[in-house]
């Protein structure tokens, strides 16, 4: 009698193998899902324990009577908010920080965007000509601030020079409070108009050069393509350079400081010519009144004020910088008679 087997594998390792294959999925379908939030925790991590941890530390604060020679902080609730709002020094110290801001920020925007349409065109040596241009960057802002001291002196600056060479009543740059202004601007300008005219340079060679060469055979000429077609498509990273300027130029510290250096700089001139927010900030903060609660109020008010220019600022360009200049240059190459 003969006995019949069945040739058929088992179904065992089978479904052994599906089950590995269903797992492998999920497993890859996880790893798709939540790698990116694995990959970004440790920006988030480390901007919450220095970043986010001390603004809300410094709203804690600014709630209280924070005398940083004493041992009780007593609550004060918005009491250091209400005396700065009537403090006639802290709006002095407003004003000369949105002056400062807009005499340097706008000329030197404008000048990056002038600088970085030079540096993208066909030039001898132009990566020297890049490197170049972030010379000033790097300088130590101690050694900018007294060559620069040098160049506003009141008895022997070559800007009075100049200003006597063509018949001009020289100024005293760091007694008056708009030319104190002017002197710490032209620093500011000095320092980062190359920085942000690498950023411009950047986004340009991103700009398609079909775009430039089908506008020149339409007949438009360098400035008309330049405003027609490398603003708009610049628009996001001038956006950029916008928000990184108004940060910078509203908490400037270091040029004014050192601009005034002497006796007590820390109020920026005798009179408070060009003492900004973060100035006033340290000074009511450390010494000499120690008062980290009304500090940290200056603080909040400044962080305020850089939210509410940048807004402004962000609003304003999208709605003055068209970006249908491409488009038009398109369209206008298809109707163009053949």
């Amino acid at each position: 009698m003969s006995v019949q087997l069945d040739a058929r594998p088992p179904a065992r390792p089978a479904a052994r193998h599906t089950a590995r294959q269903s797992r492998a999925f999920r497993f890859s379908r996880l790893d798709e899902k939540y790698s990116p939030y694995l990959y970004i925790a440790p920006f988030f991590l480390i901007f919450g324990v220095f970043g986010a941890y001390p603004l809300a530390y410094t709203f804690w604060v600014s709630l209280h009577d924070w005398d940083l020679l004493g041992a009780e902080h007593p609550f004060v609730g918005a009491e250091n908010y209400t005396g700065l709002l009537a403090d006639p020094d802290f709006w002095h110290s407003v004003v000369n920080t949105l002056g400062i801001f807009v005499i340097s920020t706008v000329p030197q925007l404008l000048a990056a965007l002038w600088l970085a349409s030079l540096l993208n065109r066909q030039l001898r040596a132009r990566t020297t000509w890049r490197m170049a241009v972030l010379v000033p960057n790097v300088t130590s802002t101690a050694a900018v601030a007294i060559v620069f001291g040098v160049l506003f002196g009141r008895q022997f600056g070559m800007i009075n020079w100049l200003l006597d060479v063509v018949g001009l009543d020289a100024i005293d740059w760091k007694a008056n409070r708009v030319a104190s202004w002017v002197a710490i601007s032209a620093m500011v300008d000095w320092r980062w108009t190359g920085y942000n005219a690498l950023i411009f340079l950047a986004a340009m060679q991103a700009i398609p050069r079909d775009l430039y060469e089908s506008a020149s055979i339409d007949g438009a000429g360098r400035t008309r393509q330049f405003w027609s077609i490398t603003v708009p498509l610049l628009k996001p990273t001038i956006i950029f350079a916008v928000i990184i300027s108004t940060i910078g130029g509203l908490q400037l510290f270091t040029e004014p400081r050192m601009f005034h250096s002497g006796t007590n700089p820390i109020r920026g001139g005798p009179l408070r010519e060009s003492q900004t927010m973060t100035m006033y900030m340290f000074e009511n903060a450390f010494a000499p009144h120690y008062n980290f609660g009304y500090g940290s109020a200056v603080a909040w008010m400044l962080f305020a004020l850089i939210a509410i220019v940048a807004a402004i600022n962000v609003v304003l360009l999208r709605r003055l910088g068209g970006t249908d200049g491409p488009a038009k240059t398109r369209r206008a190459r298809k109707e163009r008679p053949r």
